[in-house]
This record gives C-alpha cells, structure tokens and sequence, in this order.
C-alpha cells in the first residue's frame, strides 16, 4: 500500500485522487484507471479551471514519444468513464473546442486546520424543488451549467416572469454533485433593508454569525470548501451587494456565484447571460396543431392548461388561437402560465378575448408563488416601484406607442413637466438595461414595450390623468412625421415605404384616440389627410 502520510489528497465528487501515490479512490476504495488517463487527470487536477492545450498535454504525458490527438480523445475519454462523468450530473473534465481540456469539478485540497469563526452552524435553507417539466429551457440550462465550469460568477438578466429563477434552480440541481451538496440559494427578494444583505446570505447558509460585521466569518467559512451561490432577485439591492460579490468571488476561490436580476451587477468578473422569451409561433392564419406545437411558448401553455384543468387536447380551430395568445404575451413564461390558468374559466377564445384588458394583470397563479410573481401586476409593481421618477414618467408615457417606436419619435413624445429629450434617451437607456424596454428592429434602431408591460404602463399613465396630454403629442408628432413624408422625395423608394410604413400601427393607435370621446376630431382629420 502507498504510503500516503505526506500526499495531499485532491476530493472532488465521491473521488479522492493523490498524486504522488497515483492512487484514485471513490467512496475510500481504490479506483482502477489506466495509466496515461490517470496521468491526464493528476495534470489536469493540478491546474482546476485552466484549459490546457491539447499539444501540452501530449507533451507532458507521452514525453518525447509522437501521438497524434487521437490517442489523447481515447484516453480522456476512457478517465470520463471511470468517473462517471456524464457532462450531466457528473461533470469533472470538460473539452473547450478549440482549445484543449480543462479540470471543472469543485474540488478541496487538504490543508492544516484553520481557526474556526465563532458561529453556530444550523441546516442550511435547501435548494427549492426544480419544476416538474421545464419547457424550452434545456439547452439554456446547459449552456449556464458549462458556463458555470468556466466562470466564477455569472448572472442571469431578463424581465419579471420570464423564468430566470427556474432556470437558475434547474441549473443548481444539475450541478449539485459537483460541489458535493453544497448548493445554497438566497432570495434576496423579501430584503428591505440592503445592509442585512451579508446576513441573510449567512442565513441561508445556516450560520449564526454574532458579530457586528459578519462578512470576515462568511468568507472564512466560504474557503473551507467549494460552494455554489444562487443570488435570486438581486436588482432592488445592487449597490450594496455588487461589491460583497466582487469581494467573496476574489477572496473565496473555491466558490461560484450565479445570480438572477432584472439587470446587470456591472461587476468585475461577472459573464452575463441574457434570458430571452420563448418562441412563440408565427403570425399565419394557416397554422396547424403540429406546427403550433411545435414551438415552446405554445408547449407550456398547453402544459399548463393540463395541469390545472386534467386532460386537454389542442383541436385544429384552436390551434391559431393559442399562437395568437403566445405571440401576444411575448413569449414570457409568467404570463402564459397565469392565462392557461383561466382557460378552466373562460375557454381559449374568452381568455383571448380578455388579454388587452387590465384584469388580465390580475390572474391568480400559484399559491405557492413568491407575491411578485402570483400575478402579472404584482411582477411589474415590483419592477416599477424601483424606478426613480424621471425612468417612471419615461415608460408611462411611452405606453401611447403601439409597437416599435424610433428614438426621435420617443424624444418627441415623452419629454414634459421637466424631463427634456435627453433625459427621456437616458432614461430609456436605462430601462433598457433593466428589462423593461426591448430593442426592436436590426436595420435601425428602434424600441418596444411588450404588451403586458404596455397595458401596465397604460393604466399608471391612466391612474395619473396624463393619457390625454401624451396622446395628442403621440398624434401630433404621427401628423408632423406624415407631413414630411410627403416631401421626401430623395429617399428611394423601398426605403421610403420601410421607413414610414413601420408606423402604421401608431397611426392607427392616434386617430383610435383623436376619434374617441376624449379626442381631437381636427387633429385625427389632419393625421388621416397626411397618412
């Protein structure tokens, strides 16, 4: 038997690998791995997280002898059997094309005993359930779990209800085995108070930490082993925790951090990862049930209309009806969901019916839900309520829009009551940062809000008496922007009808309102005449 008295052990997994013993244990039995591929493992594991090339890698195991890259794939591939690595729930050595190979399981290296912190140690807060089916998300959750191998800290962006807490949950599950269990996620969404924040992590974690400042124990704690962080529904409290992250990824090199938010850290080190709707089906009066189907908007609307209501199937004169409900939600996740719901109720066609209303903001979902995601308007309240004044004034205003709308025709609309245009393009920037405005368009530039945020923003521009004042300049500008049209004769022609073809359907959400009882019958006559 080797002697192993002065061979730090490298764990990972259920493995114990010591190096200068060349002996590899699972569960304390010793491990049979051929020769060259425990030779690959003891270089790869000596350097966790760096992508060896591939020629160096031949280099340092077969010496001076000449193989091609063929022998090094056998025998890598040959050690990722002997672990069990299945690049699912097992994942220790991972191929970056291009590159070479690289050591990603979270591992811990013997070291002498250091003085513990004075904490209490209770069972930390376990990982939520995963969803019982998570639809269109696979290749996603795949894409942030190998994202996870490479970089420390990652966030998750997208709007409210979109699923990025699923998908994070999903990916915690999946990389559970990596870390040996020690996966802990902390909802940030409850704080009010963002100086608790070192607090509610060591919460979460299970530890009790009496000190006035508990962030020296938490780090201590956190390099005593590897670790996964999930930071959920962190946007109302980046300032204060943004440098807290920077500092644990820096000072705890056993640990990654995956958060979730509506945007960015802006934090050194931090890859992010965008969350984008579901595809939804195209926009065809000819659609089939298989096509329909065929997309994962449609998929989890169905989905969920089984499981609150038992068995269902699609018929061919509901098919187009279900993708006019998907493509009208935006493909986000949240509200699909809160609409099949009311199916039971109303049927496809009645919830169709009811989708452009304001109760629709106020389908029930989960009892079990987080308030901000029981109902649409709860998500977007959360999102609103964290708007300073000049971002709120910017995304009420614009609901007059319908559809994608230029630069120049916001900085027309929205400015007032001392926001000017380049307050409103500032502000716009930053709402786009913060999910709540889309980039449309990739010839020019050009922004939308979805239609749940649309209806939302509508019935706050509503509840302040402002929609009439903002309406007439969304009109007047429509009758200016026409006007010139006319005029524009050195624009060729295809070009012509793109640019003030793409208004139609804010010409028509004018003259709805310059016809209506609380409009402009002139200015609507002077609109259509340029239209």
């Amino acid at each position: 038997m080797p002697d192993r008295t002065e061979d730090s052990a490298i764990s990972f997994g259920p493995f114990r690998l010591f190096p200068k013993s060349r002996l590899l244990e699972k569960e304390g039995s010793p491990l049979h791995v051929g020769g060259r591929a425990l030779d690959i493992l003891i270089f790869l594991a000596e350097r966790p997280g760096e992508v060896i090339d591939k020629r160096e890698l031949v280099k340092r195991i077969w010496a001076d002898v000449n193989v091609d890259e063929g022998s090094l794939r056998f025998h890598v591939a040959a050690l990722r059997k002997a672990l069990g690595d299945t690049g699912k729930s097992a994942r220790y050595v991972v191929n970056v094309p291009g590159r070479g190979y690289c050591f990603v399981a979270s591992f811990a290296q013997a070291a002498p005993p250091a003085a513990q912190p004075a904490v209490n140690i209770a069972p930390p807060r376990s990982l939520p359930s995963p969803l019982s089916k998570m639809v269109g998300r696979e290749e996603i959750v795949e894409k942030i779990s190998n994202g996870l191998s490479l970089h420390r800290f990652m966030t998750v962006v997208g709007p409210g209800g979109i699923g990025k807490t699923a998908v994070a949950v999903t990916v915690g599950h999946r990389r559970s085995a990596d870390f040996g269990g020690r996966v802990f996620f902390v909802d940030f969404g409850p704080l009010r108070d963002a100086s608790h924040i070192a607090t509610t992590i060591a919460s979460a974690l299970g530890l009790t930490i009496s000190a006035e400042d508990p962030t020296p124990a938490l780090l201590t704690f956190l390099k005593t082993s590897p670790a996964l962080l999930i930071f959920d529904s962190c946007e109302h409290v980046l300032d204060a925790l943004a440098p807290l992250v920077e500092r644990i990824v820096r000072d705890a090199p056993q640990l990654r951090v995956l958060a979730t938010s509506r945007e960015s850290f802006r934090s050194d080190g931090e890859r992010i990862f965008r969350l984008f709707p579901l595809d939804c089906p195209p926009e065809r009066e000819d659609l089939g049930v298989a096509e329909v189907l065929a997309y994962p908007a449609a998929q989890l609307f169905v989905e969920r209309i089984a499981q609150s209501s038992g068995p269902f199937q699609l018929s061919a004169e509901e098919a187009p009806l279900v993708a006019s409900i998907c493509r009208r939600l935006d493909g986000i996740a949240l509200a699909i969901e809160l609409a099949a719901g009311r199916v039971n109720a109303y049927g496809i066609a009645g919830t169709a019916s009811l989708l452009d209303s304001r109760f629709s903001l106020q389908w029930r979902g989960r009892r079990t839900a987080v308030p901000r995601h029981q109902t649409l308007a709860a998500a977007l309240d959360w999102s609103y309520d964290l708007l300073p004044p000049a971002e709120s004034a910017t995304l009420r205003r614009l609901s007059v829009f319908s559809g994608p709308f230029a630069p120049e025709a916001a900085a027309a609309v929205a400015p007032g009551d001392g926001l000017g245009a380049s307050e409103t393009l500032e502000a716009i920037d930053s709402l786009v940062t913060k999910s709540l405005i889309s980039p449309s368009g990739s010839r020019t530039l050009r922004y939308r809000l979805l239609d749940t945020t649309r209806t939302y923003a509508h019935g706050k521009l509503n509840e302040l008496g402002e929609t009439s004042q903002f309406a007439r300049r969304h009109a007047e500008h429509f009758r200016d922007f026409f006007e010139r049209a006319e005029a524009d004769t050195s624009t060729p022609l295809p070009e012509w009808l793109s640019i003030y073809g793409a208004e139609l359907d804010n010409v028509r959400a004018a003259l709805n309102w310059a016809f209506g009882p609380d409009g402009d019958a002139a200015l609507g006559i002077a609109l259509t005449a340029a239209g």
